[in-house]
């Protein structure tokens, strides 16, 4: 391993306590991750911007946000359900169904 995929490693190994979860309708598959973001892409598959809200048409990133990302979801295609007092939303790619779960309040750690 290189020195730089050896420092990605040890960011994934150290980043601490997962905030989110996403599980995988179909299968059950689930993942975790201290942060998230939303990624958008070109026509031409190249990317075009990030951003904090979810979106039709965004892609969920789980972090951490080097080579060794936990997960990311193709671009939405249906919000299925949402609930703006504790982060919660399900949705619908292209090949799969996903729900987002907030786990704990950044700031505090303290389960929602």
């Amino acid at each position: 391993m290189s020195q730089i995929q050896l420092e990605a490693l040890a960011g994934l190994i150290t980043q601490g306590k997962p905030n989110w979860k996403l599980v995988r309708s179909g299968d059950g598959l689930t993942n975790h991750s201290v942060d998230i973001l939303w990624i958008e892409f070109n026509e031409n598959g190249t990317f075009k911007a990030k951003h904090n809200d979810f979106a039709i048409g965004r892609s969920l990133l789980m972090s951490p946000f080097n080579d060794f990302f936990t997960w990311q979801t193709t671009p939405i295609t249906k919000i299925i359900a949402e609930a703006t007092d504790s982060f919660y939303v399900k949705f619908e790619t292209a090949n799969s169904e996903y729900v987002l779960y907030k786990i704990y309040e950044e700031a505090t750690g303290t389960p929602i």
